[in-house]
């Protein structure tokens, strides 16, 4: 999804003016004395996160002058902070001149400050189908964090927008959790509670952070500690209930505002937030009145980043026209009647390299154009003629070496391989700044190789095993290739799989990678090619270069990740026998997709809109008259003026009071006219996500949806699915489940679903070793049952009293408290202690693995799954930094249970980590296995959803291979105890299960 970029002005302003005014000079200034440390240090701090993040669309957010409606909720609200230095306004308002001279979106509101308008935007721009980006040094804005809606915080250290500071941190929900101890929708009620000095946000006075997080952990918000205000410790119930207004006060101060009713177009119009580049002369004219000779060195690049036409580029026109003349070309040297003893003269040369020098005839290269003149430069060979390309097969021919591989790149006008047309192939023997070239097949201007003969000649090279290649992300190059009739083989390393299991937690990007081994700084696509066009428009020199740069960095990179996978044997075993045999598994499961019956979809669709308009007439005879339930502020005055609700549930917007989900949430059950709202916006969302939205997705070649395996992108080690997301398809309500039934297979054929039962739990019984899970999986008894029977000491239970089994079954693994168990069973907090007691008491080995994986987490610094996988963890305590390196058995757990809450969460990660990364290692193994054993079948694998593999199948292969499905990922890897698969086949994907 395309990204959206939204920086707090403010945020950013004062960080660069804090990195430059305060140094010994004294800061930035024009010759006549204009302060220029604020735009000086913005810019560079934006131009860097423009080229990490390249967005699609970018605004900025300042704060204006007047009183916000928190001032007037409180008059002490930022009652506290000193004016802001004298140079620091004229230096903002220069800024904003300069950022509108970019043609970017500035934004400002009366009576709401900047983080009110970014967390209106963010949900604007998530409705609207973007990644949304907050760059910010605030930690307010950790409320807005929310993966589902894809939206995350890049956050600035105090010093960034100086130079060489380094990139600000992405915050996810974990990041927030580690940072201050709660998730993102606790952020509120956590300033709520421990106040926020900065701010003059008042808290309740006598409760810090530790304090809050504790309450927050145990009854969940705000709302509810006061409900429960009689279980909470006397001390502490006094202090909370003599703060009582001061706290939802505080939580009204506290909450970003995130329906700001926006005055301006660009508020209102995302398109209008989309870069576009900018007119030169108005910028030019504004950076040489202020001086900034460093930004307008960078105008290009900038002009770049900003979505525009590259200044470079208009300037040199089509730069490789002189190259791709036929007097410099092997057009001239092809009319040579000595063509076949020069030829034949590089054929028997001991030297390749030396050969490519004394026939130079052979070939044409680009100069370098757009890279450091502090490095060697980048000399590919661009091939033009019919006899340059015998020449470069016979050289490929010559690499049979696994060591030694060929990195390979393609260049494409389009990331959806049935759509791409293949504009150019990179490759590269060696790490020389010769030993790479270039294939020129669809630019539109300059000289190209015909695609068709081009292919055919690669062919017996790009199809063989005996040829060992290198790609950058494999599985999109291979689909690429699959569409042109070319089948990939012969792959042995991919750079970004070898990346991601060295380094789950770091960029596994080309750019990333030679920034972080090579200290090379690439150029960007977003840089190369203008905004709205193709790579096809690039001239050929400049694309050489480009694609050269990605083989060559490639090249590089093979030796230097297989030396770091070398400490790590079992690493290495993990990226040869299973993540890389994996690639061209999910490379067929994404090019099959899977069929969808649009008609069952639409007349589902017209079920749930009856539904939806039953629900609606309910609400307004509820409410006692009609009203629009999409409306903010009808439904503040119904809930709140007609039906007196409790106001404190909410929070006072411009309209009224807020009635978002977060608001409904809390007044659940407090009102008939609530419930029915919420499961209308429950059933609303799934109509408009999943059951009218699939349709749309479908491709109209194939009639099929086509997800994206992501492959390197989870921490655990699970695959992930996205456009669309399949792995997370509904199926809690009965309208969810039906969406499972528009999933059907090829016409005439089955669908067939297998599924791990309990793999988690089973992999904890054999890696504790607990006798009476080891016993009980080897025996075939019901884990569940047993587990209740042994905590209500009762020889027969009920299917109610099982669940209590199943919740702390799965709950140990997550590190469950007795709190949490209280609440999802309905037990009494005493029977929940008691009940976790005598699981500790019946299972000691399953508790003695898991303290054991954190002792591991604090001595080494990562645990381990059955495979070797490592999830690696940093510890922000200096108790546990000091037992790095230390004996992991002498560790005393003891000792550390005054921990802080972040340290304390990612001992609680590291326990469950193995269970998580092992059970994605075993599926993982099963699917590479079962491409082996579907080989002589037309039966193929669909999908992959986390412990369960879809097929599809014709029917007389079902008697078949349903046992052998079953067995082969039963025997996926070998345990201490059976794994069960559970291995069901039906018209469609519902009715499968």
């Amino acid at each position: 999804m395309p990204t959206l970029l939204l920086v707090d002005g403010h945020s950013l302003a004062f960080r660069a003016y804090y990195a430059f005014a305060k140094s010994r000079d004294g800061g930035l200034r024009t010759s006549t004395g204009i302060p220029t440390s604020v735009c000086h240090g913005f810019l560079s701090a934006l131009m860097e996160v423009l080229g990490n993040e390249q967005p699609a669309a970018l605004a900025i957010a300042f704060d204006r002058p007047e009183p916000t409606f928190r001032h007037e909720a409180d008059p002490n609200y930022k009652a506290n902070r000193d004016a802001p230095p004298e140079d620091f306004r004229p230096d903002v308002e220069n800024l904003k001149a300069v950022l509108q001279a970019l043609g970017l979106a500035i934004i400002t509101e009366v009576g709401y400050e900047a983080d009110d308008i970014l967390g209106t935007l963010a949900l604007r721009g998530s409705a609207a189908g973007y990644t949304v980006k907050i760059l910010s040094g605030d930690r307010d804005l950790f409320q807005l964090v929310d993966a589902e809606k894809r939206i995350s915080v890049l956050y600035m250290s105090a010093v960034y927008g100086k130079a060489r500071t380094g990139k600000p941190a992405e915050i996810q929900r974990e990041q927030v959790i580690e940072k201050l101890g709660v998730p993102p929708e606790q952020v509120v009620d956590y300033k709520a509670l421990c106040g926020d000095s900065s701010d003059n946000i008042p808290g309740v006075k006598g409760i810090g952070p530790k304090t809050a997080i504790t309450l927050l952990k145990d009854y969940g918000n705000l709302q509810a500690i006061y409900d429960r205000l009689p279980e909470v410790k006397s001390t502490l119930a006094k202090k909370l209930e003599a703060a009582r207004d001061l706290a939802f006060l505080s939580q009204r101060l506290a909450q970003i505002m995130t329906e700001v009713p926006m005055s301006t177009d660009l508020g209102q119009n995302l398109d209008r937030c989309r870069l576009q580049g900018f007119a030169p002369e108005p910028i030019t004219q504004l950076l040489e009145q202020l001086e900034l000779q460093e930004t307008l060195r960078r105008l290009p690049r900038l002009q770049g980043l900003l979505g525009g036409l590259r200044a470079a580029e208009a300037a040199q026109g089509t730069a490789a026209t002189a190259l791709d003349s036929p007097q410099q070309g092997v057009d001239q040297a092809s009319l040579d009647p000595e063509l076949a003893a020069s030829q034949q003269g590089f054929e028997s040369s001991a030297d390749p390299a030396r050969a490519e020098a004394e026939d130079p005839e052979f070939w044409t290269y680009a100069d370098t154009l757009a890279f450091q003149a502090d490095r060697q430069p980048l000399r590919p060979w661009i091939i033009q003629t019919p006899e340059a390309l015998a020449q470069l097969v016979h050289r490929l021919r010559q690499c049979t070496d696994p060591h030694n591989p060929v990195a390979w790149d393609t260049e494409t006008t389009a990331l959806d391989p049935r759509e791409a047309q293949l504009v150019g192939l990179g490759c590269a023997w060696g790490e020389g700044p010769e030993q790479l070239a270039y294939l020129p097949l669809g630019h539109q201007e300059g000289k190209n190789l015909e695609l068709r003969p081009t292919l055919e000649a690669l062919r017996p090279i790009l199809e063989s095993e005996a040829y060992p290649k290198a790609l950058q992300n494999a599985k999109f190059d291979r689909r690429i290739l699959h569409h042109q009739g070319i089948t990939l083989r012969g792959v042995v390393w991919d750079t970004l799989l070898a990346s991601y299991l060295l380094n789950p937690d770091e960029g596994h990007s080309l750019d990333a990678m030679a920034d972080r081994y090579f200290q090379i700084q690439t150029t960007s696509y977003k840089e190369l090619v203008p905004k709205g066009q193709t790579i096809a428009v690039v001239p050929i020199a400049d694309v050489a270069q480009y694609c050269g740069m990605d083989v060559h960095v490639t090249r590089r990179l093979v030796p230097v990740l297989g030396q770091e996978l070398a400490q790590s044997p079992e690493l290495e075993y993990l990226r040869a026998a299973v993540e890389q045999p994996l690639e061209p598994v999910l490379a067929a499961m994404e090019d099959q997709g899977v069929r969808i019956d649009t008609d069952y979809l639409g007349q589902l669709s017209q079920q749930l809109a009856q539904e939806l308009d039953r629900l609606e007439a309910l609400a307004h005879q509820a409410a006692g008259i009609p009203f629009n339930l999409a409306s903010p502020k009808q439904l503040s005055t119904i809930l709140f003026d007609n039906l007196g609700l409790d106001i404190k549930k909410s929070r006072k917007i411009k309209t009224g009071y807020s009635t978002d989900a977060a608001v409904l949430e809390k007044l659940s059950g407090d009102h008939p006219v609530v419930d029915y709202l919420l499961e209308h916006r429950t059933l609303a969302k799934l109509k408009s996500t999943y059951v009218d939205a699939l349709p749309t997705l479908v491709h109209p070649q194939t009639q099929r949806i086509h997800t994206d395996f992501n492959q390197a992108v989870t921490a655990t080690g699970r695959l992930s699915s996205s456009s669309p997301n399949l792995q997370n398809i509904p199926i809690r309500t009965a309208f969810s489940r039906q969406i499972r039934k528009a999933f059907l297979p090829e016409p005439g054929w089955l669908m067939v679903t297998a599924d791990y039962s309990q793999i988690e739990l089973r992999i904890l019984a054999h890696t504790s070793q607990e006798p009476v899970l080891l016993e009980a999986y080897r025996t075939g008894e019901d884990v569940h049952s047993l587990t209740a029977k042994l905590l209500l000491e009762k020889s027969e239970i009920t299917s109610e009293e099982r669940r209590l089994g199943k919740v702390i079954n799965f709950g140990v693994i997550y590190g469950m408290g007795a709190q949490r168990f209280a609440r999802e069973t309905g037990v009494t907090l005493k029977d929940a202690k008691l009940f976790l007691q005598r699981f500790h008491d019946r299972y000691p080995q399953v508790f003695a693995y898991l303290q054991n994986q954190s002792r591991s987490a604090i001595a080494l610094g990562y645990v381990t799954t059955l495979l070797g996988r490592r999830r690696y963890f940093q510890f922000s305590g200096d108790r546990l930094q000091k037992l790095r390196g230390t004996d992991p058995a002498a560790i005393d757990l003891d000792d550390l249970k005054s921990l802080g809450q972040q340290d304390a969460a990612l001992l609680r990660a590291a326990a469950n980590a193995p269970i998580q990364g092992s059970s994605a290692d075993i599926i993982k193994v099963a699917m590479v296995k079962m491409a082996q054993l579907l080989q002589p079948y037309q039966a193929r694998l669909l999908l992959q959803v986390h412990d369960e593999l879809v097929f599809e199948m014709p029917p007389e292969e079902w008697p078949v291979l349903a046992d052998l499905i079953k067995a082969t990922m039963a025997q996926a890897v070998e345990l201490a105890v059976p794994l069960e698969v559970e291995v069901h086949s039906g018209p469609n994907w519902m009715e499968a299960k």
